[in-house]
């Protein structure tokens, strides 16, 4: 059973309730590497159609408390529409540091949060990603139609093999707190794309995968060498959840056809707000107009997990869930958030050797699994960090023995050839 987008306003606001009364699990910068990053992950409310609205200019002089923010008439009504915000970079890449070689499908691109890098007259995380999305996309998350609800977990971002911390990132939480579309100035190589939650926990989300080439990690570019490892180790795939923007409306609630449309409600001006398009269906060929491919995976998905993990659904699936189970029923939490994550490589062997020196890894998952089912998750514990080093260590090895075992195989066959050709009675 699908919930619908008015449904899920009732778990945005206990998520948003979870997220202001948890502490964040922030993570220490070491004296290596003090590099630091934020983002902004923005919600808001759509209105449904044609609903009478209080024109901006009545807008009250201080702003509203969330929790009155969740009880106006607007944000309850039947076909209000929860939306998280992502961009499109033209480079495709997340945070500007993921970095994808395209493989088969090349029109595919990946979506990520407004954000970036720490600067030195920054004061702290949070004006870092208000800063970044105002430089980056234009919006001003500091003007009073927006408030922050809080901080996730901090997230380590290390390199393609965990081997090396890059930097700690650190994701915001923002609530728009008007129904109105607030102005934007991204430019002309961004997109924005508003995505509505219910997307994100349907029944039948398009899951598919996104494939990173491992031999550009491992070798030079251009070399014999990379040829070879590619050979040798296969590609690595991501698990990807497909976002459809070919029906997404493309600029929010506005005015209606006619302008300046307005009724007399209480003495007050309302604006009779239209939709900008069809209603969404996320069943439909998810391809922009241009033909691009969005795809939310990696680092983005995993933040995404998090937020959704907060909405706290009737029950969930007790154990490991795959991400075809992720999305299944009301398993809306996505409590896969770690999982989902980490690659699985074309080549089964490596995935066998990986399941073999990956024991450690394993036990995280059991012990995280059990702590979120207890409900007495440990904050002091970095799951995240310590399953994604346990993981990658098993990876490195795995690696190398597939290596030297391939090796030794083409020797192998190479010694019985030459025995075969020269020496053989």
């Amino acid at each position: 059973m699908s919930r619908t987008d008015s449904s899920l306003v009732p778990l945005l606001a206990s998520a948003i309730h979870s997220i202001r009364t948890t502490p964040p699990r922030i993570i220490a910068s070491p004296p290596t590497q003090p590099r630091r990053a934020a983002v902004a992950l923005v919600l808001r409310i759509v209105p449904p159609a044609n609903y009478p609205l209080p024109s901006a200019s009545d807008s009250p002089p201080q702003p509203i408390s969330v929790q009155d923010f969740f009880e106006l008439d607007w944000v309850n009504a039947p076909g209000a529409r929860p939306e998280l915000l992502y961009l499109r970079r033209a480079n495709g890449t997340a945070h500007g540091k993921q970095r994808v070689e395209k493989r088969g499908n090349s029109s595919e691109t990946h979506v990520a949060f407004p954000g970036g890098r720490m600067e030195d007259g920054d004061e702290d995380g949070l004006y870092t990603a208000m800063r970044q999305t105002w430089e980056e996309i234009g919006l001003d998350l500091a003007e009073r139609s927006f408030t922050c609800i809080g901080q996730l977990d901090d997230r380590e971002i290390t390199t393609s093999l965990g081997k090396r911390l890059l930097m700690v990132l650190s994701p915001y939480v923002f609530l728009q707190l008007v129904p109105h579309t607030q102005p934007t100035d991204p430019p002309p190589e961004t997109t924005l794309h508003w995505t509505p939650l219910s997307t994100l926990v349907s029944t039948r989300p398009a899951w598919s995968t996104v494939t990173v080439d491992i031999s550009s990690r491992l070798a030079p570019k251009d070399s014999i060498l990379r040829s070879l490892v590619q050979v040798l180790v296969g590609t690595m795939k991501f698990d990807a959840i497909l976002l459809n923007e070919e029906d997404q409306p493309k600029s929010g609630w506005g005015l209606g056809q006619n302008g300046n449309r307005k009724k007399k409600r209480d003495g007050y001006n309302f604006v009779t707000l239209e939709p900008a398009n069809e209603k969404y269906d996320p069943f439909k060929a998810r391809r922009t107009p241009t033909g691009e491919e969005l795809r939310l995976w990696g680092l983005t998905l995993g933040m995404t997990m998090d937020l959704m993990s907060h909405m706290k659904m009737p029950f969930q699936t007790p154990g490991r869930l795959s991400p075809d189970a992720i999305m299944s029923g009301e398993v809306a939490t996505m409590a896969a958030s770690m999982t989902s994550v980490f690659p699985r490589f074309s080549y089964p062997d490596v995935n066998f050797w990986i399941w073999v020196f990956g024991k450690r890894y394993r036990e995280i998952i059991r012990g995280w699994e059990e702590s979120n089912q207890a409900g007495a998750n440990d904050r002091r514990i970095n799951w995240t960090g310590s399953a994604l080093q346990a993981f990658y260590a098993a990876v490195r090895k795995a690696l190398i023995v597939v290596i030297v075992l391939r090796a030794l195989g083409i020797l192998a066959v190479l010694g019985f050839s030459g025995w075969w050709l020269f020496f053989r009675p």
